[in-house]
């Protein structure tokens, strides 16, 4: 996230953009003199790259270029050795990477794009093994809750680094944004690793009393550690499974379009400074971390007291975020004269899109426990596939035509986000399957 803001103060690009087509929104008053305007509130800025959109979201992109290669690894190894040095390593490894991504980009795209690549992969180390201490410290009743909880942080962070990343970039310059977030991150590993265990049973801290409600009340469930078989062959065949996985594919699409683009949007269509673009590309992202908690303990409430089955709170979950984020996308080109309805439509669109993580995005804890470790990682694969093709294609839309160009990212987010509601809504499930529940001898 902060290459998101960063790119708005390191591009040169000063040329306004095109008035809109008759056929939608009426210009904006004065637009040439609001845009230099804008300009000059800038000018202390002093950015040093001449990248057109095309390039841009092929640097938005490669942070998940790699990444789809380290998931399944990721996630594997740390079902099997624990999680905790599988994700302080990643942490670690993508905080000093941050740190010298302002060096990488004075030597040219081409390093800059291998280095988050690598950066990339670290952070897949992080969002993957974190899913593996669910399994041993989240009690099943409490699981949408706490994994929700947890979620959020990646959100909350997001809304940090754009609301301070704005200030930075227009005050001391936009190197900073990596320097002190990647300092953050190597602080963070100081913490992680004498403070973060694997499970309930080697913690120190803990009382006795909550260790004991967590191990008996993973007791009640079908869950042992998994060795290293895995049915390969029921998976490819799991029906339940396919519409996660194409769930995770086409919600992570809109959702790495939204993070990557969000700050571009706002500085160039509604021509704000820098401090107002990181304050304004923020808002989505608080109300999502919000609606993301609020979610999650709404799920559970349902569960605990019965009113509604397992897998209707997920498909419910899962619907409500869809639509609703998306049709609200699909407007946003048409009511950009005004800054307010624009604003508005992008908060709703994420606090609605945060629901999904008590939906389709936590399913696969519900019907495979036993494998979260490596079904994150699956996932995730497949999330970052998404995550390394929509930038891209919205950069070359946008370069193509900075009008119609956002109106076809929006509309193509929102198309391929529906898609995988439907077949979501036709083949989940939340029980555990089959497959899951007893050890096979395929192997990888």
């Amino acid at each position: 996230m902060n290459m998101s803001i960063a790119i708005t103060a390191m591009v040169n690009n000063t040329e306004a953009p095109s008035s809109p087509n008759a056929s939608m929104a009426s210009p904006l008053v004065g637009f040439q003199e609001a845009w230099n305007e804008t300009q000059r509130e800038n000018e202390g800025v002093a950015p040093e790259f001449d990248w057109s959109p095309e390039i841009q979201g092929v640097i938005l992109s490669s942070l998940n270029y790699g990444a789809f290669l380290a998931p399944i690894p990721t996630g594997y190894v740390a079902g099997i050795f624990g999680a905790k040095y599988v994700v302080g390593v990643g942490l670690l490894v993508s905080s000093v990477l941050t740190l010298f991504t302002p060096l990488a980009a004075g030597a040219g795209v081409a390093l800059l794009v291998v280095v988050r690549v690598i950066q990339g992969i670290a952070q897949v180390m992080v969002l993957t093994g974190q899913y593996s201490f669910w399994v041993t410290w989240a009690p099943p009743q409490e699981r949408s809750q706490l994994t929700t909880i947890a979620g959020s942080g990646s959100l909350l962070g997001t809304f940090i680094v754009l609301l301070v990343g704005g200030l930075l970039c227009q005050t001391l310059g936009w190197p900073y944004i990596f320097y002190i977030f990647g300092g953050i991150g190597c602080a963070c590993c100081v913490l992680w690793f004498p403070l973060v265990y694997n499970d309930p049973g080697s913690h120190p801290f803990i009382s006795s009393g909550e260790k004991r409600h967590i191990v008996h009340s993973l007791a009640q469930q079908d869950y042992s550690p998994a060795g290293w078989s895995l049915p390969i062959k029921a998976m490819v065949k799991s029906l339940p499974l396919w519409a996660i996985i194409v769930s995770y594919f086409c919600e992570y699409w809109l959702f790495y379009t939204i993070m990557a683009f969000t700050p571009t949007y706002i500085s160039s269509v509604l021509q704000t400074s820098l401090l107002h673009s990181g304050l304004l590309s923020a808002l989505p992202f608080v109300f999502g971390c919000i609606c993301t908690i609020l979610g999650g303990l709404l799920a559970d409430f349902l569960l605990s007291r019965h009113i509604l089955r397992l897998v209707t709170i997920r498909k419910a979950f899962t619907a409500i975020g869809v639509f609703f984020s998306s049709a609200v996308l699909i407007p946003l080109p048409w009511v950009r004269s005004s800054h307010s309805t624009t604003m508005a439509f992008l908060v709703l669109s994420a606090a609605f899109s945060s629901l999904c993580e008590s939906g389709a995005l936590v399913n696969f804890l519900d019907i495979a426990p036993r494998y979260a470790g490596f079904l994150k990682g699956l996932l995730q694969v497949f999330a970052h596939i998404a995550g390394a093709i929509s930038p891209t294609v919205a950069g070359v839309f946008i370069n193509q035509d900075s009008d119609f160009g956002w109106r076809n990212v929006f509309l193509l987010a929102a198309s391929v986000d529906t898609v995988g509601l439907v077949f979501y809504l036709f083949f989940a499930q939340a029980e555990v399957q089959e497959w899951a529940k007893e050890q096979t001898l395929t192997h990888l």
